[in-house]
């Protein structure tokens, strides 16, 4: 077992040959990675997940149309790709994914297509060095997202990718890059000095699965998930009570469900801590795998961050602002 969605040879054997009936019978463009769009504007553009797609359509802004395929409160990690998907990446001109096998299910379909178009893994500038790898699973933590400046990077391979596919937009694609970096550095050193201000002792995240690594070594907080990094992982008993201990011993006030994960062992910690009489509460929900709802705050990767870092603050005794870095937030969080 690797730790990522796990399928019986049958299963695995009777999807490919599906998606390889259905890919053989459709009619490509004639891309390859590295052409040049010759097509008519807007660009048609790909996306996996939203955080990705909110990149593209930052930097792309009116010279592209973005069409993402797992949307808000759906896990990655567990998500079955559909002929509907399969159509969309298809009529796409160029595609861009996070990697790091986040989208495990996605990978065969990604690597076919990624021989007749342009396919990006917006990971793919980060070093080895910076990631964080797993040992149960022997992969690297696919959730650079929650460290503001390592995810900055793919806002660096998506420009590239756009300016050397779209030649004559180059300058306009770099543009909006560059203000786009700007705004992030701004999350980035609000995501410091919000999580700074929680008390020492409490700054423990404990939540659903390992989805906030990044974010515990970037900004400084000891971050506890009762599954791995993969939402497929299965908790153990022995791992619910290793976390009430601690719990329990450095008096945490808060524990936090995900928008796109089972909030089930979650409650079991509070449970088990009421059993020892020490109350916790659900300081509130998190985006993990997943933005928010399209259309609001939340739904951009900026408000995604702001919301996780300010909530995760305030619950846990910190002073960030209720309506977050920029008093955009909405009210229910």
């Amino acid at each position: 077992m690797n730790g990522y969605p796990p399928r019986s040879i049958f299963r695995r054997f009777r999807w490919t040959l599906a998606i390889l009936a259905f890919l053989s019978g459709v009619s490509y463009a004639q891309f390859a990675v590295g052409a040049v769009f010759k097509g008519s504007y807007p660009i048609k553009v790909g996306t996996t997940v939203g955080m990705v797609a909110d990149i593209v359509k930052e930097v792309a802004g009116s010279m592209a149309v973005v069409t993402n395929i797992i949307g808000a409160g759906v896990d990655p990690h567990v998500y079955n790709p559909t002929r509907g998907d399969v159509a969309v990446l298809m009529k796409s001109d160029i595609i861009f994914y996070s990697g790091l096998l986040l989208e495990g299910q996605m990978t065969e379909i990604l690597a076919k297509v990624g021989a007749k178009k342009p396919v990006h893994a917006v990971t793919e500038l980060l070093q080895k060095e910076y990631l964080i790898h797993d040992d149960t699973t022997n992969h690297d933590d696919p959730h650079v997202w929650m460290d503001v400046k390592g995810w900055s990077k793919a806002v660096e391979v998506v420009a590239k990718a756009l300016a050397d596919f779209d030649p004559p937009n180059a300058a306009y694609y770099g543009k909006n890059a560059e203000s786009y970096l700007v705004r992030l550095k701004e999350l980035d050193e609000y995501s410091r000095t919000a999580i700074a201000s929680i008390p020492e002792n409490r700054r423990v995240l404990v939540t659903a699965h390992d989805a906030f690594n990044y974010l515990s070594r970037a900004y400084g907080i000891e971050v506890l998930g009762i599954q791995g990094i993969s939402t497929e992982s299965e908790a153990g008993l022995k791992d619910i009570n290793r976390i009430v201990e601690i719990l329990v011993t450095r008096i945490v006030p808060a524990v936090f469900v995900e928008t796109s994960v089972s909030d089930k062992n979650v409650k079991a910690l509070i449970e088990g801590a009421a059993a020892r009489s020490h109350r916790v509460t659900i300081g509130g929900e998190l985006f993990s795998d997943a933005m928010g709802n399209p259309g609001t705050y939340e739904g951009t990767y900026i408000g995604m961050i702001d919301h996780n870092v300010t909530t995760i603050s305030r619950a846990l005794g910190g002073n960030a602002p209720a309506g977050g870095m920029s008093g955009k937030l909405s009210p229910k969080h």
